[in-house]
């Protein structure tokens, strides 16, 4: 079964394969106002600010812009709607996840729309916020629909005559601050496991509103939930972090080099390489490095840049000036410290905020490439001899998000994802991400997981009940 830019072909030439689905042209942006206790509401101060296309850098519309008395009046809300006797309180556990697989449905309804609204507002190619955006957001919500009945607790064996068991309680109130680069999944995933343990939910974007989450907010609307725009004011706060990283890409001199340079090229531009999993240090043995990079620049030369609608564009524009100058800045960097530009390097002058395909060859540990996170479609290729050596450079970073290793060596990728200081190493795969699996950071790039059973725990306090029973035999 083959992939191709998120679209499956069934290897079946007799067959003609299903349409691919097409954004909606001249989308009419319904929904600039603040959701706050399943009400559309003006902010407090009266304050907008502007959305622009940064393919087209055309602005979109203006946004209601929150403030402390908007996030105040938010959580006032879900605070109300956690208190016991309330409708939310009351609901049963399966109740709660037919509500998760309602809202799943709605996103399924308004894919296009949703698709649509991401590609226009952050710059992603159409295709790939359809079938990895959008999809990752539906299997996520159905995911934790599907556990919301199924949070256990545990008889725990102590006296003859005592009792003791747990109870697995929400929480309360949880903020969640989403990113930019993928605002829509990320928001889901906070939120969908938050609401299947019970609590509510006050979600704040980390910088200006994404339009997905303001369309989001219409579907929670129909479906009646109470959710929110910031966070609680604890301030003894229990935090989960998601952040970045400098992930280690290594590709061993026994690896298919085929793939290792396939993956290695989409874990570092994907999404613009806007992602904290960016395979942003590549780490090739030294007998294949020289063919590593050639193959490596080929690949960056033939990457479809352009417009984010047409089907067959891999690349849009980065999110923002502020992050197009940044990447800029850096690949400047790595130039002036002695790294040697293979390809790209460059604003694409006659459109937005477009950047080429970069590719650095001859990169050492202490350049900046190599040790800040860029955010953007750079390549850093650094060379290594031995096993023991890149596994000393790989870790000497204040970040441990996610790694990858390619050989074809068992032992050897066991002993590497031993040894490797991140919360996900992926073998012989890149990007590997489900709803099923934990995925978080060591270090610096956070602490606390999202997604699968692990998720629940960060969203749930652990009750401990414990019953003397009487003296007397029956």
């Amino acid at each position: 079964m083959a992939t191709t830019n998120g679209a499956v072909e069934n290897g079946q030439p007799d067959k003609k394969l299903p349409a691919l689905p097409r954004p909606i042209r001249n989308l009419d942006v319904k929904f600039t106002k603040i959701f706050i206790n399943n009400e559309w509401h003006e902010s407090k101060s009266g304050k907008k600010f502007a959305t622009y296309n940064p393919s087209t850098l055309e602005k979109i519309c203006d946004v209601e812009e929150g403030d402390k008395p908007d996030v105040d009046k938010a959580v006032e809300a879900a605070q109300a709607a956690f208190q016991r006797g309330s409708a939310w309180r009351q609901l049963d556990a399966l109740s709660r996840g037919r509500l998760l697989h309602q809202l799943a449905d709605l996103v399924e309804r308004d894919r296009t729309i949703l698709a649509t609204l991401e590609t226009m507002d952050t710059g992603k190619p159409f295709l790939h916020a359809f079938f990895i955006d959008l999809e990752g957001c539906i299997k996520t919500l159905r995911y934790f629909a599907g556990w919301a009945d199924k949070i256990q607790g545990k008889t725990i064996p102590t006296d003859d005559n005592v009792v003791c068991f747990t109870r697995h309680e929400p929480i309360g109130v949880c903020g969640a601050i989403t990113p930019w680069n993928f605002p829509l999944l990320m928001l889901v995933w906070k939120l969908a496991p938050a609401l299947c343990c019970g609590n509510t939910v006050v979600l704040k974007p980390a910088e200006q509103t994404p339009l997905t989450a303001l369309h989001l907010g219409s579907l929670i609307k129909e479906v009646g939930k109470l959710v929110k725009e910031a966070a609680s004011r604890s301030n003894l706060k229990r935090v989960t972090l998601e952040l970045g990283g400098k992930n280690p890409c290594i590709v061993c001199a026994d690896a298919d080099l085929d793939l290792a340079v396939e993956c290695a090229h989409q874990g570092v531009f994907f999404n613009q390489g806007q992602c904290c999993t960016a395979a942003s240090r590549v780490f090739v043995e030294e007998q294949i490095y020289a063919e590593f990079v050639r193959r490596s620049v080929e690949y960056a030369k033939k990457r479809p840049v352009g417009d984010p609608f047409d089907v067959r564009t891999e690349q849009g524009p980065q999110i923002d000036q502020k992050q197009f100058d940044k990447i800029l800045e850096l690949i400047e960097s790595g130039k002036k410290e002695g790294a040697k530009l293979e390809c790209g390097g460059s604003a694409m002058e006659d459109r937005g905020l477009f950047i080429t395909p970069t590719v650095f060859s001859e990169v050492t540990d202490n350049m900046r490439i190599a040790k800040e996170e860029i955010f953007g479609p750079v390549q850093p290729i650094l060379k290594f001899k031995n096993i023991e050596e890149v596994i000393k450079r790989a870790n000497s970073t204040d970040y441990g998000l996610t790694a990858a290793v390619f050989t074809k060596n068992l032992d050897k990728a066991l002993k590497l994802a031993s040894a490797l200081e991140s919360g996900t190493v992926w073998i012989n795969c890149y990007n590997a991400i489900y709803a099923q699996a934990p995925f978080g950071g060591f270090k610096m790039s956070g602490n606390g997981r999202e997604l699968g059973e692990y998720a629940l725990a960060e969203y749930t306090e652990v009750k401990t009940v414990t019953i003397k029973l009487g003296d007397k035999n029956p």
